[in-house]
């Protein structure tokens, strides 16, 4: 009797932005085709010192490049396309996404050099593209960023839906709701696995519509007819500057724009018709001079405390163009980003202190954010009707909220997946199962430097900013071992050697005795002589201060 040829299962495989915050970036694999879902960034953790950007680790995918039909792209936030620049260096497929959302990467393209190199494919919500043996169907919803879609995966063994980012908002800025029916329509049809943004799954209740915003903008607006006004807020968020720009103009102010990420956004969004600029309202920073403070809005970067953004720079007195006034009115309008409240905190006090007002969340509701809270999250359980669940996007936390509320709503614990970064859910029409894992991980840019920097390069960092560091050098005869100068001690962010010589004159004595007693055994192995003064020098220290510093020894032969 013939053997039953075993059936072909579709893989999926997140190899970012679970149990973390960005990053976000699964695979779909069926057969001998590979879709990829998003390609973002994360910002550096306080334990990577000097790190700038972190990207997913795509040794899976270059492994597997013939297979991969393209990139398709749920929305233009640094987490989703971020990546993309460095990815694309190594993996030359199409990339398809909305018209923003490739406007927003052509910014990033233009500055890697990679426009040429890189075909991009625009679709609009409601179309679908083959790719392989998957089709994908993009559908329109909203987010704190305009074009935003989820997609619909048609496959051989059945219908995937990713959300993407998204939050339920029935009276959005551009008046184009979320297209519930067609959510409701592939329910009905039978949804295979949905993939659900996770990132609010623990807040109760729905997320305030983007509109809210704009009525507290409006009331700003007419409370301070006097002053200047400041709004820091994200650069992607079109539909806030948008609002804000609206305020501006019935207020008969003009809007000055600053910050190079802003500024780009502005650009392309105002080019491809997804902001609107009232004629004469836009005006460069270099003209603020010749308006009064009450004829002005300044937009800016900044929001989350950035070192080099524009807000940062003018709270410092380092802008060239804009420095505070005593009562400008300065608008936060973002929250913090976990692990940015620090430096949120910093430019606050340093605006309040010149004399600015400054209103950030808490004070007043400036900020909504972009994602479903679980009321939300319910009606996009209800509308698909999955037969399998897998949270996207977010920590454990995140997640495991997520898969309670699925519970909570009659689904079986057994068919909801909280997965790990790297591992690889396999599905056919009737079954799901985790069956192991795929190589990822973090991949650091450092300046121009990608993946250059490893975890070893990281623990030295933090071994030398937490105990700093000596060389010792030491000149020897090459033929018979016998040291000619030195030891000498140099330290670096370990003591500071002229209140310390005593102690710096004892570890040179400390070493030289070592190095004595190795002349006397005639011992020559420069390896075993490094190591020597590297173990001497570190018990001395230790025994004298309680530090352990970094210890380099140089040997110098003559």
């Amino acid at each position: 009797m013939a053997t039953r040829k075993p059936k072909t299962k579709l893989k999926v495989i997140p190899l970012g932005g679970l149990e973390e915050i960005g990053k976000n970036m699964t695979v779909l694999e069926y057969g001998n085709d590979m879709i990829v879902i998003d390609c973002g960034l994360a910002f550096p953790e306080e334990d990577m010192p000097g790190i700038d950007l972190v990207i997913p680790d795509i040794t899976y995918l270059t492994k597997n490049m013939d297979k991969i039909r393209g990139i398709v792209l749920t929305h233009g936030h640094e987490d989703h396309i971020g990546a993309l620049p460095y990815v694309l260096r190594e993996l030359n497929v199409p990339v398809f996404g909305t018209l923003l959302t490739l406007g927003l990467l052509e910014n990033k393209l233009k500055e890697h050099k990679l426009m040429d190199s890189t075909t991009r494919h625009t679709v609009v919500p409601g179309e679908s593209v083959k790719l392989g043996q998957m089709t994908v169907e993009f559908i329109h919803t909203n987010h704190s960023i305009a074009d935003s879609v989820a997609l619909a995966i048609h496959t051989p063994v059945g219908v995937v839906v990713h959300t993407g980012d998204f939050k339920v908002d029935y009276t959005p800025i551009d008046g184009d709701i979320m297209d519930i029916h067609r959510f409701a329509a592939l329910g009905k049809e039978g949804v295979l696995l949905l993939m659900s943004d996770s990132t609010n799954a623990e807040r109760k209740g729905f997320t305030m519509s983007e509109k809210t915003v704009g009525r507290v903008f409006e009331r700003i607006f007419e409370e301070t007819p006097k002053n200047r006004i400041m709004v820091a807020t994200f650069s992607s968020n079109i539909h806030r500057i948008q609002q804000v720009i609206n305020a501006a103009y019935a207020h008969g102010r003009k809007v000055a724009i600053i910050g190079r990420s802003m500024i780009n956004a502005v650009k392309t969004a105002s080019e491809l018709d997804y902001l609107y600029l009232p004629p004469r309202t836009l005006i460069d920073i270099t003209e603020i001079k010749n308006y009064k403070d009450e004829q002005l809005v300044i937009v800016t970067t900044g929001s989350q405390g950035e070192s080099m953004s524009a807000l940062s720079r003018i709270a410092f007195n380092e802008h060239k163009q804009v420095s505070i006034k005593p009562d400008d009115k300065i608008i936060i309008s973002a929250s913090a980003i976990p692990g940015n409240e620090k430096s949120v905190i910093r430019v606050v006090n340093e605006l309040l202190k010149k004399g600015a007002d400054v209103i950030y969340q808490g004070i007043e509701d400036i900020h909504v954010s972009g994602h479903a809270r679980q009321e939300e999250l319910k009606l996009m359980l209800a509308l698909t009707k999955p037969k399998f669940f897998m949270p996207v996007h977010g920590e454990y936390m995140h997640l495991s909220s997520h898969r309670d509320l699925a519970i909570s709503m009659g689904m079986d614990k057994a068919n909801i997946f909280v997965m790990k970064t790297g591992d690889v859910l396999e599905l056919t029409k009737n079954t799901a199962a985790v069956n192991g894992t795929v190589p990822t991980g973090q991949v650091m840019v450092d300046g121009l430097g990608v993946g250059d920097v490893g975890n070893i390069v990281l623990r030295d960092r933090k071994h030398l900013s937490q105990d700093g560091l000596i060389t010792v050098v030491v000149t020897m005869d090459k033929e018979s071992g016998t040291v000619v100068a030195g030891p000498d001690i140099i330290s670096r962010g370990f003591v500071y050697v002229r209140e310390a010589e005593g102690l710096m004159e004892e570890a040179r004595e400390v070493v030289l005795d070592a190095l004595l007693r190795c002349e006397e055994k005639n011992i020559t192995s420069w390896n075993y002589i490094k190591t020597l003064i590297k173990d001497t020098l570190k018990t001395y220290v230790w025994q004298k201060t309680k530090r352990s510093p970094m210890i380099l020894p140089i040997i110098m032969e003559i």
